[in-house]
């Protein structure tokens, strides 16, 4: 049974086939499948599919690129779905400073009542951070946000920093980008990173694995991941799938029903 920490099934690149790939999933026994939203508009499709399909549950909370227009109202709305039963994590939330858009004091504060919003509601978070390392870092370091559990998606930056999130209770997520030739610094952290912390993700519709880089992705295609990590870390295939699904059920306290 392998564990999906982290797609976007809700995207409108799967409006064509969504019913029978999510069926696949469960037929090739790839659940459960974490829908992570990302927007105010993706929250209500994320959490309408969690309620169609057993095996997939939300994660809520808006991207930090698309935070500029949310307003308190929003954060109270997340809140009250957040009590939803099939409601597992607040995510994805975080920071990215690629193209600093909206502001960075913008995207901090977001990030920050979200955090807030975890905490109230003893949920653990899905982490995004691109361009923003040392931010991220600090805001998740402060002791308020001691009690916070996540995973930090599609981990990109050094090992020093993945151990630190390690030792504050964080999972490093692992992705397409592991089977990349360029993701030397990734190929690092899961080498040393314990088995016990990581989880496995595809960021579905985004970041194919190889050898399907560049096309639509679907978790179908974590067996390459899955695969790339038995390698780096000298493992069998079987025991870094059943390690990582356990490390992701203990999280998000969810099994599949089999």
């Amino acid at each position: 049974m392998i564990f999906e920490t982290h797609a976007h099934y809700d995207d409108k690149a799967f409006d064509k086939d969504r019913d029978s790939v999510l069926k696949l999933l469960k037929k090739e026994k790839i659940e459960p499948v974490i829908n992570v939203s990302s927007s105010t508009d993706s929250i209500n499709r994320t959490l309408r599919l969690a309620h169609e399909y057993d095996h997939v549950y939300a994660a809520l909370g808006i991207h930090p690129s698309d935070c500029g227009d949310i307003t308190d109202d929003d954060i109270v709305r997340i809140g009250n779905l957040l009590d939803d039963v099939k409601a597992v994590a607040v995510g994805e939330i975080g920071l990215d400073y690629h193209y600093d858009e909206p502001g960075r004091d913008i995207q901090k504060k977001w990030f920050v009542r979200q955090l807030e919003l975890a905490i109230e509601k003893s949920l653990p978070v899905i982490i995004h951070s691109r361009d923003a390392a040392r931010d991220t870092f600090d805001i998740l370091s402060e002791e308020r946000f001691a009690p916070l559990k996540g995973i930090v998606h599609c981990y990109s930056y050094s090992l020093e920093m993945a151990r630190e999130y390690v030792k504050m209770g964080y999972y490093i997520g692992v992705g397409g980008v592991v089977t990349f030739r360029n993701g030397r610094k990734l190929h690092e952290v899961v080498r040393e990173i314990p088995i016990e912390k990581l989880v496995i993700e595809t960021d579905s519709p985004y970041l194919a694995p190889v050898p399907y880089r560049g096309h639509r992705n679907s978790s179908v295609y974590l067996t390459y991941i899955i695969e790339e990590i038995a390698s780096l870390k000298s493992m069998t295939y079987e025991e870094v799938e059943l390690r990582t699904y356990e490390n992701a059920a203990g999280l998000f306290g969810v099994r599949a029903d089999g």
